[in-house]
């Protein structure tokens, strides 16, 4: 469940047949590629983010530090949609739970954003403080230091929130370049 992705993806030819499409993401692979199988059976391999042409359009897979955060069907005219995980997947519960209490997973969701939001400033000057410190830096600027500091007690639980927070944003395949900025720079 923790140790993979694996998403579905029912399309239907132009001759009205139906092709079951799956894609396998295991996220301690040293490779970082992802499978396609078709029918059941392996189809391709490609290296991730991928791009996989299927019949009709093109499956998009892209992940994060912390899992994905994309895994669509692009149709030939530019429509997009999400694929379907597989329900015994970490992503499959999390869809199971959104749709059996949608207020609870919004709540879950806009706590996420809410942690992240809140940690970003702190960690967009520890990033400038470790930056001006370099020494390349240190050619042009003088070292800065962060006016704002978390308390030593609170560093750590600061950190299993963040971690909390993004795995919960990739399991519903939410990104944002802004709000995801901490699992985006280590890309």
């Amino acid at each position: 469940m923790l140790g993979r992705s694996l998403f579905y993806a029912p399309l239907e030819t132009q001759d009205g047949q139906l092709k079951h499409y799956a894609v396998n993401v295991r996220y301690f692979d040293w490779d970082e590629k992802a499978d396609l199988y078709l029918n059941g059976a392996h189809h391709a391999r490609a290296k991730l983010p991928a791009a996989f042409p299927v019949e009709g359009g093109t499956i998009e897979v892209a992940t994060t530090t912390y899992g994905l955060k994309r895994m669509h069907y692009v149709d030939t005219t530019g429509a997009t949609r999400v694929l379907k995980p597989d329900p015994a997947s970490a992503e499959g519960l999390r869809a199971r739970l959104a749709q059996r209490a949608p207020l609870v997973s919004r709540m879950i969701g806009i706590l996420a954003v809410v942690i992240l939001l809140t940690l970003l400033p702190f960690s967009l000057l520890q990033l400038a403080e470790m930056l001006s410190h370099t020494e390349f830096a240190q050619q042009f600027v003088d070292p800065f230091t962060s006016p704002l500091r978390l308390p030593e007690w609170a560093s750590t639980p600061a950190l299993v929130l963040s971690i909390l927070a993004v795995i919960e944003r990739a399991l519903t395949l939410r990104n944002h370049w802004l709000i995801d900025f901490e699992t985006g720079w280590f890309d």
